[in-house]
């Protein structure tokens, strides 16, 4: 019996080793996946600590710097034909525009009602052609004059052309709206209704506009280009050159 009795005991002690060894495997396991996630979630931890810090750092060395706020690659002041026409190019080559315009209400005036053909043209090679549809705009093919009870027309040598690039007669108003919601079409194209009453100049630099918008708050929008397109009554145009024509008048 006793043979059997030291079998149990070296069986009982054996078994003993057995559960501690596999005890101290698991602990041991435990703590090296332990140590393996927490490494992982503090380098998770100091990457997002690392951007954020880097993020502060952009955006103050950009407020302390000389291009402060920027808000767009470009500014237009003014949304009539040429600035809307321009926004709508910027946008489509990836520019970031801010345009600022006085009254984005439809205009109501007698002015600019016929776009020749070669204007019609260019507007193709813009992709705005689709801007003179749906406005009740009527082709134009030359003219017709009178004098002394006689008349002769004028037609527009369009027979080189493959498309039909006549003339366009139109409702100013409606041409300029659809140019805008062409323009305000483009996700990184901002139409704001405003008015701009100076120009930001730093060391002959221009940085940007002074303006107010429809709320009447005074703001300030920054930008590496501004392009003024406010037409023929600018207010800014003396801001950057000196008429030289003579008005009698």
């Amino acid at each position: 019996m006793e043979p059997i009795s030291g079998f149990s005991a070296l069986s009982v002690k054996m078994a003993d080793q057995t559960l501690l060894a596999s005890i101290f495997a698991l602990l041991f396991g435990f703590v090296v996946l332990y140590r393996l996630v927490f490494k992982k979630n503090g380098e998770t931890k100091s990457e997002s600590e690392s951007s954020a810090v880097t993020t502060t750092a952009v955006i103050s060395r950009s407020k302390n710097g000389a291009d402060v706020d920027v808000d767009a690659d470009v500014i237009i002041v003014g949304a009539g034909v040429a600035g809307s026409a321009l926004a709508h190019t910027l946008g489509k080559d990836g520019r970031r525009v801010h345009v600022i315009e006085r009254d984005l209400k439809e205009p109501d005036r007698i002015v600019g009602e016929l776009l020749q053909p070669g204007g019609y043209l260019k507007l193709i090679e813009l992709g705005l052609e689709d801007c003179v549809e749906e406005i009740d705009a009527q082709k134009v093919f030359g003219y017709a004059l009178f004098k002394d009870g006689k008349a002769t027309r004028l037609s527009y040598p369009l027979d080189k052309f493959h498309s039909d690039v006549s003339g366009r007669s139109f409702h100013n108003g409606r041409f300029i709206q659809r140019m805008r919601e062409k323009a305000a079409s483009l996700p990184i194209v901002q139409l704001e209704q405003g008015t701009v009453t100076s120009l930001l100049e730093e060391s002959g630099t221009i940085r940007g506009v002074q303006y107010k918008n429809e709320s009447g708050e005074e703001l300030k929008a920054y930008a590496p280009l501004t392009v003024v397109c406010d037409g023929c009554f600018s207010n800014l145009r003396r801001s950057l050159c000196t008429p030289k024509v003579d008005v009698p008048s």
